[in-house]
C-alpha cells in the first residue's frame, strides 16, 4: 500500500513556526531571530475549534457577510443588529458582555449568533452552540438509567465554554425543573464571568404576574421572556447581556420571495 505524501507547509517547513521579518529598528548585525506561530497552525486550530463548536448543519452556511439587512421594506433595526454583531467581534475579549438577540421568527437572530461565533473561532476563541430545546432534552435523557451519560457530562461543556450561543431561549414551556435548569446554567456562567450569546422569540418584558395582568387579560396576552424564564432570570440576563432588538416581518420569507422574483 502506497502512502500519500504528507503536505509540508512551505512557510514553516512543518515546524509550526515561521520567522518574523527583522524590524527596521534592529541593528544590522543583530543575530536574534524572532519567530511566531505559522498560519498553518492557526488554520488548524480554527478548524478544530469550529468542529468543537457543534454548529448544526442547518446553520453551517451562516456568516456575518451573508446577512443582508437591505432588502426592500427591511426595518432599520436589522442593519443596526448587524453593526452590533460586528462590533462585538471586533472588541471581544476586551468587552466580554454577552448579547441577547430578541425578535420574532425569521429575522435572522440565529444567523447573526452563528456568524459571531464563527468569527470568534477564527480569532482562536472557543465557542459552543446549544439549541435550548435540544439541551433540555439531552439533560432529561441523562436521567435514564440505561444511558451512560450523566447530567454533569451534558452540562459541563455548557458551564465551561468561553463563549456559549444559547439558541431559542424560552422555547420550552416553563416548569419548575425547566426554571431550575435555566437558572443553574445562567447563574453558573454569570458567576464565572463567561460570555453568553442568546436568541429568543419572546418579548423582553416581565411576567404577567410582575405586570399585574391576570384573569381574562392574561389569557389573551402573548407570553413574554419573563413568563418563560422567570423575572429573576430576566433581570440576570440584563446584567449579563446587551439587548439587540430585531423588528419587522419574516426575514426568511422576504428573501425567498425576492429570490423567486429574481430567478
Amino acid at each position: 500500500m502506497i502512502k500519500a505524501p504528507v503536505e509540508v507547509c512551505p512557510l514553516c517547513d512543518g515546524t509550526g513556526w515561521k520567522a518574523v521579518p527583522a524590524s527596521r529598528d534592529a541593528g544590522r548585525n543583530a543575530t536574534e531571530r524572532r519567530v511566531t506561530r505559522c498560519d498553518c497552525q492557526l488554520r488548524a486550530r480554527a478548524q478544530s475549534l469550529l468542529a468543537a463548536a457543534r454548529i448544526p448543519r442547518r446553520y453551517e452556511h451562516c456568516e456575518l457577510e451573508d446577512y443582508d439587512p437591505h432588502f426592500e421594506g427591511a426595518d432599520p433595526s436589522l442593519e443596526k443588529a448587524l453593526l452590533d454583531a460586528r462590533n462585538f467581534v471586533l472588541h471581544y475579549p476586551l468587552e466580554k458582555t454577552g448579547l441577547l438577540l430578541i425578535g420574532s421568527v425569521g429575522l435572522g437572530k440565529t444567523h447573526l449568533a452563528v456568524g459571531i461565533a464563527k468569527k470568534l473561532v477564527g480569532k482562536g476563541i472557543a465557542c459552543l452552540f446549544c439549541d435550548y430545546r435540544e439541551l433540555l432534552k439531552e439533560i432529561q435523557n441523562s436521567y435514564n438509567p440505561t444511558v451512560q451519560t450523566t447530567e454533569l457530562d451534558v452540562l459541563r461543556p455548557v458551564f465551561e465554554a468561553e463563549v456559549l450561543v444559547l439558541d431559542e431561549l424560552g422555547a420550552i414551556k416553563p416548569t419548575e425543573w425547566v426554571g431550575d435548569t435555566v437558572s443553574l446554567i445562567l447563574n453558573s456562567r454569570y458567576n464565572d464571568k463567561l460570555t453568553t450569546i442568546i436568541t429568543t422569540n419572546f418579548e423582553n418584558r416581565p411576567s404577567a404576574k410582575a405586570e399585574g395582568v391576570d384573569g381574562a387579560k392574561r389569557s389573551g396576552r402573548d407570553d413574554t421572556l419573563g413568563d418563560r424564564i422567570g423575572d429573576r432570570m430576566l433581570s440576570r440576563l440584563h446584567e449579563m447581556c446587551r439587548i439587540i432588538d430585531l423588528r419587522g416581518g419574516d426575514f426568511r420569507q422576504k428573501v425567498m420571495r425576492h429570490r423567486m422574483i429574481v430567478d
